[in-house]
């Protein structure tokens, strides 16, 4: 019984501990898919943009501005959202673009920025998902505790309890019934006069 009422114990304080994790969890899953609606929204806009003059793009004098758009480092850190390390997006790094600013079109300086704001949205749009793809791992596994603990652990525990109590019981009254009948066979066997037989 002390046992059981001790695990007992131990499960329900830690269930509030683990259903606070779970809200944790659906709050900061909330934020990013917040964030990941906003970068998806940005490079809408940055194709909206580019496909104003994508069709000059071999016109670029000799400039690869494809080439020169690509990253030469992501930059990146981890975070901590409810015990869960997840990376949180931080730069695009490119390389340093040389041409002449006087042999090439005009709108090249333009759609190079637009290019790389494009890539810079795609990196982090990546890294969210990556984020989100954790929390969610994360989530399943904690709402399962909180289910195993709320449908079976405690209800076992309690059932265990509530057995044990009726065990006792019976046996409390078993014992009470047995001293009743020894007393009485007792007091019988004086009213008679009969000698007490130790046993032995």
């Amino acid at each position: 019984m002390r046992q059981q009422r001790n695990a007992l114990k131990r499960f329900e304080l830690y269930l509030p501990t683990l259903q606070l994790k779970q809200q944790q969890l659906q709050s900061a899953i909330l934020q990013a898919r917040r964030e990941h609606s906003a970068v998806e929204e940005a490079l809408d806009a940055c194709a909206e943009k580019i496909s104003t003059y994508r069709t000059v793009f071999n016109d670029t004098a000799g400039v690869n501005v494809v080439t020169l758009s690509e990253p030469a480092e992501i930059k990146t850190t981890m975070a901590n959202f409810a015990g869960v390390r997840v990376p949180v997006f931080k730069a695009a790094v490119f390389p340093q673009a040389t041409y002449s600013l006087f042999g090439t079109s005009a709108w090249v300086d333009q759609a190079l920025t637009d290019l790389r704001e494009q890539i810079r949205r795609l990196a982090e749009l990546a890294i969210i998902e990556r984020k989100l793809e954790l929390l969610h791992t994360e989530l399943r596994k904690v709402t399962q505790r909180v289910n195993l603990f709320e449908k079976v652990t405690i209800p076992e525990a309690r059932e265990t309890i509530r057995r044990i109590r009726i065990a006792l019981g019976d046996r409390m009254t078993a014992a009470v019934a047995r001293a009743k009948i020894a007393k009485e066979k007792l007091e019988a066997r004086q009213r008679s006069g009969e000698p007490e037989v130790e046993s032995t």
